[in-house]
């Protein structure tokens, strides 16, 4: 399926593109891209693939025709961003060919439809293939050949891949079209039912079998038969006036809308296990930097204790205290190595990237300066916004509307059934045959049946209530929980930026009164060892920080819209 839209921005029209630009969709493109050329001939236009799924061989062609045209193209995502490379590319290496020869512009434009026209046929033919298997031959192309290069994301980038091809979000999405379908079956019972059906068949009954064994008589046969019957015609089944099928339909409405509010919950999770594991992986990247900057620091003293020691004015002792310092620094960088590298893979596990794909971030481990928000305010925008909330109010809805469609069961119905047929004993020789039947049906003794179905979902609707009161605390603590820890990190943010600027003054002068022989190095050992837990704890707070602003996002349910561009 593909959505397209149309925005005007500062005299740009944007067309944005959602969807997989497959088959029959290539050529829905191709007539809403034509027909804004044709209105606005001299203007500019962009065209945005960041919503593309898939692209196929048909569609890179018209994407290729419209950068042709002057039309700009957006993308993000290594796939999409490889298309519009490769074409952007293409047209790059021409560009001296269609200026020196202007005449060869006519023959593109046929050599494109030719293209065009051979490639649509074979894609429409797999058009149901593609439909069904959208996910497989994203990962098939991932793991056909080794990716080449380093993918470097932002943080942004690294939640709208992970939307897009992060299975559970996935899961999620096909669950919420499987309500969708349950919907379609439940009204599909309040809809009239047609068959057609043609039948011949042979007969042959048994007279005394019919009046039950009895003698009937001298000379009447045993048997009469075979005899054979034809008959080919629709008949019609359709409920005038059910309200069970009613209710049954409205809870699956609501279920439907329950569905959708879980896959928007489970993306709002997806993005944060995201953006927990992109800033722990931005923590790890900086215990790297730390440490490799404590290591040059390290060797530096290391250095100056032997080149000392040489002049005779330093010991041995303070070469050998150094030259420990530098050995364990040099331990704690490979330590902090590992955690990287480990971080990382997490990272792509979660973006559901080719395992052999090499990652690499693009942000930085830094301060956002953001407001303090109040408790009872955020408390209330959680209860808004919150698709947990909002999903367990749909299943609410739908309990509701299942006790009242046991209650409703205890009334009449009625329904139309019917059938008219051509019936004979031969194709030629039958005859204009109908049965219509108007019944009116009503439960009298049903055994208890619809008591139970309803004490059983008055059952249903209490268990729920009491997970929407418990949901109520648990939002209410989350929220509180988020601002205590949003609060306390941005304290301790600015503690530790004072500590590792105190420290670094500490271990300036620690090396001035060594360089003088005033002191030994152990004063240098104890001002390195200072700065060292100044930089883990300045590393430490501003992920503390950068987690509990997620936390909070993720409590009052604006993660999708603080982190997905």
């Amino acid at each position: 399926m593909l959505r397209i839209t149309t925005e005007l921005k500062r005299g740009k029209l944007i067309l944005t593109i959602e969807g997989r630009l497959a088959g029959q969709s290539v050529t829905t493109l191709e007539q809403c891209w034509r027909e804004l050329r044709a209105s606005s001939p001299a203007g500019k236009f962009s065209v945005n693939l960041c919503g593309v799924s898939y692209i196929d061989a048909a569609g890179k062609v018209l994407l290729k025709e419209i950068h042709f045209q002057g039309g700009h193209l957006l993308a993000e995502g290594c796939l999409n961003q490889a298309v519009v490379k490769d074409i952007v590319g293409q047209a790059e290496k021409s560009e001296g060919e269609h200026s020196q020869a202007p005449g060869k512009s006519r023959k593109n434009h046929i050599i494109f439809y030719g293209i065009l026209l051979t490639l649509l046929p074979g894609a429409l033919s797999v058009r149901a293939q593609e439909a069904t298997a959208n996910r497989p031959q994203l990962q098939n192309g991932l793991s056909a050949t080794a990716p080449s290069g380093v993918l470097r994301l932002t943080l942004d980038q690294a939640v709208t891949l992970a939307l897009k091809q992060n299975p559970t979000a996935q899961i999620a999405l096909i669950q919420q079209f499987e309500s969708v379908q349950d919907k379609n079956v439940a009204r599909a019972a309040l809809l009239p039912e047609v068959d057609a059906s043609v039948k011949e068949q042979v007969q042959r009954e048994n007279i005394r079998a019919l009046f039950g064994g009895k003698s009937i008589g001298p000379g009447i046969p045993v048997a009469i038969g075979p005899f054979p019957t034809f008959s080919a015609g629709p008949s019609l089944a359709a409920p005038v006036f059910d309200l069970t099928l009613w209710r049954r339909y409205q809870a699956a409405r609501e279920n439907v809308t329950a569905a959708k509010a879980n896959t928007l919950s489970t993306r709002e999770q997806v993005i944060l296990l995201v953006v927990s594991q992109y800033i722990g992986t931005l923590r790890a990247v900086a215990d790297v930097e730390a440490s490799q900057s404590r290591v040059d620091l390290a060797q530096a003293l290391f250095d100056q204790a032997a080149d000392l020691q040489k002049e005779g004015v330093g010991t041995g002792i303070d070469t050998l205290r150094a030259n420990v310092e530098l050995q364990n620094e040099k331990q704690r960088l490979i330590e902090a190595q590992a955690d990287r590298e480990r971080s990382l893979f997490g990272l792509s596990r979660l973006l559901n990237l080719d395992p052999r794909q090499v990652l690499e971030l693009a942000d930085s481990l830094s301060f956002f300066e953001t407001p303090q928000p109040e408790v009872e305010p955020s408390i209330e925008a959680a209860l808004v916004d919150r698709q947990e909330w909002k999903a367990l109010e749909s299943q609410i809805k739908a309990a509701k509307l299942d006790k009242k469609e046991a209650f409703d069961s205890r009334l009449p119905n009625l329904r139309v059934d019917g059938n008219w047929a051509y019936l004979g004993t031969r194709p030629d020789n039958a005859v204009s045959t109908y049965d219509f039947t108007a019944s009116v049906n009503m439960p009298v003794f049903t055994g208890g049946r619809i008591h139970a179905q309803v004490a059983r979902a008055d059952l249903e609707i209490s268990r729920l209530q009491q997970q929407q009161d418990d949901l109520r605390n648990s939002i209410a603590l989350d929220v509180k929980t988020a601002l205590i820890n949003l609060t306390s990190a941005r304290n301790e943010v600015q503690v530790a930026n004072l500590g590792i600027q105190l420290s670094k003054e500490e271990v300036d002068q620690a090396r001035d009164r060594f360089r003088a022989g005033v002191a030994n190095n152990i004063e240098v050992i104890q001002a390195q060892d200072s700065l060292a837990r100044a930089a883990d704890n300045q590393i430490a707070a501003l992920y503390r920080f950068n987690q509990a602003r997620a936390d909070y996002a993720r409590s009052i349910g604006q993660m999708e819209k603080l982190y997905s561009k």
